[in-house]
C-alpha cells in the first residue's frame, strides 16, 4: 500500500495524463513541485487557474487566446486574402513561430476519420466555407501534415472549395534544410522527387 497521501497520488495521476508524461515522469515532477512551492508550484497553481478561466476558441479561427477574436484574427494587417489550414493549434503556434506566414488561419480540430467517426461538421470544415465566401478569400494553404488523414482531409477540403474559384495550394514536402538523404523515410524521398524545381 502506499504511503503517499492521497491528494499528491491525485496530482501524480492528473499529471501523467500529460503527453510525455508517464506515471514516474509525473512523480519526479510532483516531488519538484513540492520541493519549491513557493517559487515554481504555487506560481504555476495560480497561472493555470487563471488560464482555464480566461482561455477560450477565436470565434473566426479556432485559435486560443484569452478574447472572443485572437489578436491574429484581429489584426487588420493580417487581412491579406489568404488563410491558412492547420489541424491544431499546435500547428497554428508552429507556423507563428517561422514568421514566414503573415495571413489568417483557420483551425480545423483534428482530420477526417472514418474509423473514429470524425465528420466535416467535427472539423469546422463548413465554417471554412463560409469564411472563404465572407472574407473574400483569394488563397487556402492546406498545411496539414502529411499522413493518411491529413492527405484525405486536404483532397476533402479541396473538393469542396473548387465551386468557390478560390487558388488552392499546399506545402512543399520534400528534404528539409540541412536533411541528409541516408536518414531520411521513403516517403519524404519520394515527396522530395517528385516536388523537385529547376536549377
Amino acid at each position: 500500500m502506499s504511503q503517499t497521501p492521497r491528494e499528491i497520488e491525485a496530482l501524480i495521476a492528473l499529471m501523467a495524463r500529460l503527453p510525455g508524461l508517464g506515471p514516474r515522469s509525473a512523480r519526479r515532477a510532483v516531488l519538484h513541485l513540492l520541493a519549491r512551492r513557493d517559487s515554481v508550484m504555487a506560481p504555476l497553481a495560480q497561472a493555470m487557474a487563471t488560464v482555464a478561466l480566461q482561455a477560450r476558441d477565436c470565434i473566426v479561427c479556432g485559435n486560443i487566446g484569452t478574447a472572443e477574436i485572437c489578436p491574429i484574427c484581429d489584426d487588420m494587417r493580417r487581412a491579406t486574402g489568404e488563410i491558412c489550414v492547420v489541424e491544431h493549434v499546435a500547428d497554428l503556434w508552429a507556423m507563428e513561430r517561422g514568421g514566414a506566414f503573415r495571413g489568417r488561419y483557420h483551425v480545423l480540430g483534428g482530420t477526417l476519420s472514418a474509423l473514429d467517426a470524425v465528420g466535416p461538421e467535427e472539423l469546422r470544415i463548413p465554417d471554412l466555407l463560409a469564411r472563404v465566401r465572407a472574407e473574400g478569400v483569394g488563397e487556402v494553404i492546406l498545411a496539414l501534415n502529411a499522413t493518411v488523414d491529413g492527405q484525405t482531409t486536404a483532397h476533402y477540403i479541396a473538393d469542396v472549395l473548387a465551386a468557390t474559384g478560390v487558388r488552392i495550394s499546399t506545402l512543399a514536402q520534400g528534404v528539409p534544410i540541412g536533411g541528409e538523404l541516408d536518414y531520411l523515410d521513403d516517403g519524404t524521398i519520394g515527396a522530395a522527387l517528385r516536388a523537385r524545381k529547376r536549377v
